[in-house]
């Protein structure tokens, strides 16, 4: 019996993890595939990318909502939604939209796979519902892991499944994420968290306007939020950048396989060193990685400075994600952990939404090394916080200590 425990936290990330990995499938190929396939539906170039934008508008206006559902219906039951409306259906819609051809319902049917993130966003944190207090900031970095597997899966996707319906160029991929969203509603239903990770009736809740005092809520947010929104920008321009100097599609998806394991990759061991080295030195060490982005991007424009540049943007975005989500977990109660995640994940996806449409019109009027300089504001500003919150927390430590 004392092994029942342990034996169901093991059962339940793994089934995070995985959901993680089937979900992170479709953003990958939504993020490799949809602007190409935009591009050939639109009736104005300029709006090739307007699908991804759509993926993130529809995530942006999801995210609040999912976590006051689920802290209604709880984590099951949501991700269950979020798999069947938003991967399901929107899968469905977009391969339809690509047999008709029609641009317009091809970004509706990304807008559903937003709403699929916007639910599927939430795996971290029910990661924290579901760990032990100890093995708590593992299990986000475990169920963020999960994005290594999609970074080969999904441009394998994007490019092996385009002609698996004959007539449908470039329609399969969107086909095999409804079927992968399938999987993961069977594998969801076997989702067990525990009541204390359920949303329970009379808790107490602090008003969110003295949760938002916290400096570990502020840090942790803008951490999240500039971290993610400077990597979608510079990510989404990669493909355009690259393309505009000749580089082959093929080496367009070699770099951003790497960047996707940058990404995740680092998730294996994130947690520990969050758990060795506290909070402030990870966010910081993400700063420096993304300042060594810019500084790459500027010196060069070959394959190897893509290469070397979006890997550090992708470990980057992971010590400040990953750390920003382990921090949200210690700022609040579980009668608090469906606004205060919400509020978190609504300010991250609007700064994305926002990245990722400021992307094509950045690298039109900017240089790639000038998009990548312009970045630099917002990075010193995260250093500056995480700064700030280990000297806070050495000054709240010493007079304990002393």
């Amino acid at each position: 019996m004392p092994m029942e425990p342990a034996r169901r936290e093991k059962q339940n990330v793994a089934i995070l993890v995985t959901s993680q990995m089937l979900f992170m499938v479709a953003s990958i190929t939504v993020m490799t595939l949809s602007g190409v396939v935009g591009q050939r539906l639109s009736p104005d170039p300029e709006l090739a990318t307007l699908p991804i934008a759509m993926m993130m508008l529809g995530t942006v206006v999801s995210t609040l909502p999912a976590s006051l559902f689920m802290k209604r219906v709880g984590r099951r039951r949501g991700f269950i939604t979020g798999a069947s409306l938003g991967g399901v259906v929107g899968g469905l819609l977009s391969f339809g939209a690509v047999a008709m051809g029609s641009f317009w319902l091809f970004c509706a049917g990304n807008l559903l796979l937003g709403l699929y993130q916007g639910f599927a966003m939430y795996y971290r944190f029910a990661a924290a519902d579901v760990a032990s207090p100890a093995f708590r900031s593992r299990a986000i970095s475990f169920v963020m892991a999960g994005g290594v597997a999609a970074a080969f899966l999904g441009p394998w996707n994007a490019s092996a499944a385009s002609d698996l319906i004959a007539g449908v160029p470039a329609g399969g991929p969107y086909l095999v994420i409804a079927l992968l969203a399938l999987l993961a509603i069977g594998l969801l239903s076997q989702l067990r968290v525990p009541p204390s990770g359920e949303p329970q009736p009379g808790e107490a809740s602090s008003p969110l306007a003295t949760i938002v005092a916290r400096p570990s809520f502020r840090v942790a947010v803008l951490a999240g939020a500039v971290g993610y929104a400077i990597m979608i920008l510079v990510m989404t321009a990669t493909p355009l950048a690259m393309r505009s100097r000749g580089f082959e599609m093929s080496q367009v998806a070699f770099i951003m396989q790497w960047h996707v394991l940058g990404m995740f990759a680092p998730s294996f061991f994130t947690g520990g060193l969050i758990a060795r080295y506290g909070f402030p030195r990870i966010l910081l060490a993400g700063t420096l990685l993304l300042t060594g982005t810019v500084l790459v991007a500027n010196l060069g424009a070959s394959l190897a400075h893509f290469w070397v540049a979006l890997v550090l943007l992708g470990i980057g975005w992971n010590f400040l994600f990953v750390g920003g989500s382990a921090l949200l977990s210690t700022v609040h109660s579980e009668a608090e952990r469906g606004k205060v995640q919400g509020v978190n994940d609504l300010i991250i996806f609007s700064l994305v939404a926002l990245g990722s449409l400021m992307a094509g019109a950045l690298l039109h009027r900017l240089d790639w090394g000038a998009l990548n300089l312009v970045m630099l504001p917002a990075i010193l500003l995260v250093m500056l916080a995480a700064l700030w919150l280990g000297f806070s927390q050495r000054t709240q430590a010493t007079p304990s200590g002393s």
